[in-house]
């Protein structure tokens, strides 16, 4: 590398980005071990979130919000299913499509699931003040509607 080129961490927006990867990465850390007593991981909330909030959702609606492939998917929704926290019903209008749901066993998880995520999200951001989490959320959204931008004209 030339003198005249700039490393990564010479740039003014890299700081920035690494802090945000290292919080996501010690926060999906620290998830992970407050639900290991529920025997979940984070992927398993997030499907189970989902499912709370978005009753009947299909798979492939379920694949794009989550930004994950139909593979990961199908190897999740057994090992759930085989738990007895979601069912997979046939859509009533179309046969090829499967909707989702949460069994009672799977509505109590995830409620007892999103008590640990959001007791863990309020102690990690409890010095912050509100406005500065509002500030941070709507920056992370504008870079999230730039990668998706970005994704998408890839797939183009």
């Amino acid at each position: 590398m030339n003198k005249n080129q700039s490393l990564p961490w010479d740039h003014p927006r890299f700081r920035s980005w690494i802090a945000v990867a290292r919080a996501c990465q010690l926060m999906q850390q620290s998830l992970t071990r407050s639900l290991a007593d529920l025997d979940i991981k984070p992927p398993h909330l997030d499907i189970l979130v989902n499912l709370y909030r978005f009753e009947g959702i299909s798979q492939q609606e379920l694949a794009r919000k989550l930004l994950v492939g139909r593979s990961n998917m199908s190897m999740l929704l057994p090992q759930m299913e085989k738990r007895g926290l979601i069912e997979r019903r046939s859509d009533a209008r179309d046969k090829r499509v499967l909707r989702l749901y949460l069994t009672g066993e799977g509505r109590r998880l995830t409620e007892a699931a999103m008590a640990i995520q959001t007791d863990l999200i309020e102690r990690t951001l409890s010095d912050e003040p509100i406005e500065q989490c509002m500030a941070t959320a709507t920056s992370m959204e504008r870079i999230i509607t730039t990668l998706l931008k970005d994704l998408r004209d890839d797939d183009d």
